[in-house]
C-alpha cells in the first residue's frame, strides 16, 4: 500500500485521469457505468470505474506540482501508465475567453518541482499519441477547442511578472496552469503516457465575462467528454495491439 494514495493496486486502473479538483473527479466518475469511491486520503480523492467496457481511474490531486507529484508517483507503483489531466486554466489570447477548452501541447517550465526530475533544458510536452487522441477527439464531438503552448507556474498568488508574460504571449502561448510540467516531465522519466486538457476559468488581464460560471461549467463537461473518448481510444488501440 503506498504512503499517501492508500489503496490496494487493483482499485487502479492504468488509465487515469487526474484533475486537480476533487468535485471534478467525481464528475469525471459520474460518467463511469460502476463508479466507486476507491480512497480519500491525505488530500487525494481516488475512484475507479468502468467507461465504454474499460476500466479506469479518477483522481482529485489537489493544487500544485509537489502534491500532484506525489499522487502520479504512487499511482504508477500501482501500475498506472496512462494519465491525462483535466484541468482549469487562464487564457491569454485576445479572442479566447471563459468556457473555453484548452489542449496543451507543451509547458513552460515556470515550476519547480519538475526540476527535481530532469533539468530546465528537458522540454514538457505531452506524448504525441495522446496529444493527437485528444485532438481528434475535440474534432469528433465538433467542439472547438484551443491547442498550443501553455505556462506551468506554482506561485498562484505571486506578483507577476509582465515582461515575462508579455513575451510568452506574443510568442503564442494561449493558457496558464500549475500541474501539467510536473505531470509531463515525471511521464518522460518513468516511461509513461501523458496528456492534458483544460477548461478556461478566466481570460487573464480582462474581466471575466458576466456569464462566466454558466460558460466555465459548460467547458468544464467538454474538457471531460473530450478526455474520456480520448482515453477510450487509447485503451482500445491497446487492446488491438495485443
Amino acid at each position: 500500500m503506498q504512503h499517501h494514495v492508500r489503496c490496494e493496486d487493483k482499485d487502479i486502473s492504468r488509465y487515469v485521469l487526474c484533475p486537480g479538483d476533487y468535485d471534478r473527479a467525481k464528475k469525471i466518475a459520474d460518467h463511469f457505468s460502476d463508479a466507486y469511491l476507491v480512497t480519500e486520503s491525505r488530500g487525494y480523492k481516488v475512484y475507479s470505474g468502468h467507461y465504454g467496457g474499460v476500466f479506469m481511474t479518477s483522481i482529485g490531486t489537489g493544487m500544485g506540482g509537489p502534491q500532484a507529484a506525489i499522487a502520479y508517483e504512487e499511482l504508477g507503483n500501482m501500475g498506472a501508465d496512462t494519465f491525462i489531466r483535466v484541468g482549469s486554466c487562464g487564457v491569454f489570447q485576445p479572442e479566447d475567453t471563459s468556457g473555453d477548452v484548452v489542449i496543451t501541447t507543451g509547458v513552460y517550465r515556470g515550476g519547480g518541482t519538475s526540476l527535481a526530475y530532469l533539468p530546465v533544458e528537458f522540454p514538457a510536452v505531452p506524448t504525441f499519441s495522446v496529444l493527437k487522441e485528444l485532438v481528434a477527439a475535440g474534432e469528433a464531438l465538433k467542439y472547438r477547442t484551443i491547442v498550443g503552448i501553455t505556462r506551468g507556474r506554482d506561485a498562484f498568488y505571486a506578483p507577476p511578472n509582465k515582461e515575462l508574460v508579455d513575451l510568452l504571449v506574443q510568442s503564442g502561448m494561449v493558457a496558464s496552469e500549475m500541474e501539467s510540467d510536473t505531470l509531463f516531465i515525471i511521464g518522460a522519466y518513468r516511461g509513461w503516457r501523458t496528456g492534458a486538457v483544460f477548461v478556461a476559468g478566466s481570460p487573464l488581464g480582462r474581466p471575466r465575462p458576466e456569464n462566466a460560471a454558466q460558460l466555465v461549467a459548460a467547458g468544464e463537461a467538454r474538457a471531460i467528454e473530450i478526455a474520456l473518448k480520448a482515453m477510450l481510444e487509447i485503451a482500445k488501440q491497446d487492446a488491438a495491439a495485443k
